[in-house]
C-alpha cells in the first residue's frame, strides 16, 4: 500500500494499483491472492539466475507455480 517496492523492482513490474497498465488489471486479482499466501520481503534478495532470461518475456502466466 504504501509504494516503497515500485521503485526498488529492477523489471520495473510493480505498480501502484492506480497506476496498472491496461492489458494487466487482471493480475491486480491474482496478486492480492499469492500476497496473502507469500511471506512480505523485508529484506532485499539477489535476483534468480535466470531473471534477465525472463525478464520481458510475454505469456508467462502459465509457468506460475503456486
Amino acid at each position: 500500500d504504501c509504494t516503497l517496492c515500485v521503485p526498488e523492482c529492477p523489471a520495473e513490474a510493480i505498480f501502484a494499483e492506480d497506476d496498472v497498465p491496461d492489458g494487466q488489471q487482471q493480475f491486480i486479482a491474482l496478486n492480492a491472492e499469492l500476497a496473502r499466501g507469500w511471506p512480505a520481503i523485508i529484506q532485499r534478495k539477489d535476483p534468480l539466475p535466470d531473471a534477465d532470461a525472463w525478464l520481458g518475456k510475454p505469456d508467462k502466466l502459465d509457468k506460475l507455480e503456486r
